[in-house]
């Protein structure tokens, strides 16, 4: 069972079952009172809105056109994996969320607990499958999809009931960088001058980390992981890892992106391959010290410089939660990666 060290490669990504259009869309007008009536009774405020209500009407554009957004949200519910934490880190708490590959998106996660506290959001569905009928119910004034791929038929389904920002246009699913779907979530919430701080305090934190190891930028960066033997992945430089490690100055190594298929966001590789990870500093996520065991112990593996001279590193998904938090890679994880990660990437020589 995947247990989540990748964000949401293409390959993980299952068939989503034909929706049930017209059933579908009869529950959730029955529930919600339809895309464009006005529902009588006030819904529960899930946070303030003071001071947004004159950044409305907000149009945002996305993958499946345009959609204009008339007053401040107070009932969101985020799609995307980690669209979460931007409307957290924005002060709002969804109402409804996706499961992180059985993980439970809130309460766990340490940049998230406090913002959650004692709040739960109903889950919603599992990656790119929504349960259409759990967020009708939930009669949410807006739906967020940013780390996403959802498809016309289920965009085309929910906007029969409720505002939708699908995920950014002109890039592939899973493709765009947290600043274009931070920016995205705060123009659709009316707080585009909070996003445009937070944005920057968060490019001033890597600007930071660049500053204070200039060597980095001469090493090349690859992030790797491993599910069972034989079996190794590399994230291409469009994966949120990668992208990481790229705002700490890190080279990445073009010749992954090239292994990838079409669409993918990994590049599968055999032991034979491994060859294309000997690079300056090699970075494993990891879920257990038996993978880590059986990755040190493969033959060809051995033989790779990168490891030879000790210049592997071995990050846990979990415990900490560092790997997660670079997998994320929100504008609230990544303080929590960049402070993790540090100490462990000067300790490599």
């Amino acid at each position: 069972m995947f247990t989540g060290t990748r964000p949401a490669p293409t390959r993980f990504l299952r068939h989503l079952p034909q929706v049930a259009v017209a059933t579908v869309a009869a529950l959730a007008l029955s529930a919600c009172g339809g895309g464009t009536e006005k529902t009588e009774a006030k819904p529960e405020a899930t946070a303030g809105t003071e001071g947004t209500a004159a950044a409305f009407p907000v149009t945002v554009q996305h993958k499946y056109g345009s959609t204009t957004i008339d007053k401040a949200p107070q009932r969101v519910v985020t799609l995307g994996l980690s669209d979460q934490d931007a409307v957290l880190a924005l002060g709002i708490k969804p109402v409804g969320a996706v499961d992180w590959f059985k993980e439970d998106p809130y309460g766990k996660w340490p940049w998230t607990k406090d913002k959650w506290g004692s709040t739960k959001p109903e889950i919603v569905g599992e990656r790119d499958e929504y349960n259409i009928e759990k967020i009708a119910a939930l009669k949410p004034d807006l739906v967020i999809a940013q780390y996403s791929g959802m498809k016309k038929e289920q965009y085309d389904t929910l906007s029969k009931f409720t505002k939708v920002v699908a995920q950014p246009q002109g890039v592939p699913d899973y493709g765009a960088s947290w600043q274009v779907m931070t920016r995205q979530i705060g123009k659709s919430l009316g707080r585009t001058a909070e996003t445009d701080k937070l944005i920057a305090d968060i490019d001033a934190r890597f600007k930071a980390a660049r500053d204070k190891h200039p060597e980095w930028a001469t090493k090349t960066l690859v992030v790797a992981d491993s599910f069972e033997a034989g079996k190794y992945s590399a994230f291409t430089k469009t994966d949120p890892k990668a992208i990481f490690f790229k705002e700490l100055g890190f080279q990445a190594k073009p010749e992954i992106d090239s292994l990838a298929k079409p669409g993918w966001n990994v590049a599968e590789l055999s032991a034979e391959k491994l060859n294309v990870l000997d690079v300056d500093r090699l970075v494993w996520v990891t879920s257990s010290t038996d993978a880590n065991d059986r990755i040190k112990a493969e033959p060809l593996y051995k033989k790779l410089k990168v490891h030879q001279e000790k210049r592997d590193l071995f990050v846990p998904y979990q415990g900490p939660d560092i790997g997660a938090a670079f997998s994320f890679n929100t504008v609230l994880s990544i303080p929590y990666a960049i402070d993790e990660i540090e100490p462990l990437l000067t300790a490599v020589k």
